[in-house]
């Protein structure tokens, strides 16, 4: 029998970090926005730029959320943000809570990234390796654009990066606090100037299936840089960097691109990370969001 998952508000799924809608036939959130449409929702997916820092991409966000107001009528959006993309949803938030319904969070760097505290470490400011990591990261985000059409929108790796890590998450957070707990690991308030605050993500636990899947094989190895939180991370987030509001839950069984798709586009055994956002959708109707 077929869910009822029609919100309130229309559902905008912002990517993250080298995130894009569609390249080809190829699209990231795919999965995800075929269930929440079969499931009775409105969904978009704004382009933003694939490397930014948060607020530019906050930024980019905004007048896409304003497009989605106009064009469908409704005085509200629900924000979806996986990875960085939860720091743009909760910038957008911040500035103009009148427009948000509610903000989720999706396996988000909420306060920061080991991975970037590493990679940033690893990459002296103003040396060669510094010039040639960020000329061949921001060529790639170009190229990503193009492929998925949005070639004008500017793009800075090292920005990124820098607004990834825990002191420039530290400093974003210092100016929109709003749904972040007061203790770590906590939950953080619900409710803020009228915007509802969600949160889930996962951690790495193997098994037979997850260790054939080269994405979870990648994670595996990257989460040899968390020190705060040695086997609390999906490879590029921390669990408790993730909480932001109402944790729902912050220990999937998922890497950090599961929380986005099932392992080999298979069903496995346990949560199914595709079907958490339709639950998500039937939550913020229940909430008259």
């Amino acid at each position: 029998m077929q869910r009822n998952a029609t919100t309130r508000y229309p559902i905008l799924l912002v990517h993250g970090l080298f995130g894009f809608d569609r390249i080809g036939h190829f699209e990231l959130f795919h999965d995800v926005k075929q269930a929440l449409r079969e499931s009775g929702g409105q969904v978009f997916v704004p382009q933003l730029s694939a490397t930014h820092d948060n607020e530019v991409r906050g930024q980019q966000l905004m007048l896409q959320i304003d497009r989605v107001l106009q064009g469908t009528g409704t005085g509200k959006v629900n924000l979806i943000g996986h990875s960085q993309g939860a720091l743009a949803c909760r910038y957008a938030a911040a500035l103009a809570p009148e427009k948000i319904a509610s903000v989720t969070s999706v396996s988000g760097p909420n306060h920061g990234s080991e991975l970037a505290d590493a990679l940033r470490l690893a990459l002296i400011p103003g040396s060669l390796p510094e010039h040639v990591a960020e000329h061949a990261a921001t060529q790639f985000a170009h190229f990503l654009s193009m492929l998925s059409g949005q070639s004008g929108l500017a793009q800075n790796a090292v920005a990124a990066l820098n607004a990834l890590t825990t002191v420039g998450v530290g400093q974003f957070n210092k100016k929109y606090p709003q749904g972040l707990p007061t203790t770590w690991g906590g939950q953080g308030p619900e409710r803020v100037n009228d915007v509802h605050y969600y949160s889930w993500s996962g951690t790495l636990q193997d098994n037979l299936l997850q260790a054939l899947d080269p994405v979870h094989s990648v994670c595996r190895a990257l989460s040899g840089h968390f020190v705060e939180e040695a086997g609390q991370n999906d490879g590029f987030v921390g669990r408790y960097s993730s909480h932001l509001g109402r944790v729902i839950r912050s220990d999937y069984p998922f890497d950090h691109l599961g929380s986005l798709r099932r392992c080999g586009g298979l069903r496995k055994p346990g949560p199914d990370p595709i079907e958490l956002y339709v639950e998500h959708a039937i939550r913020l109707k229940a909430a008259q969001l």
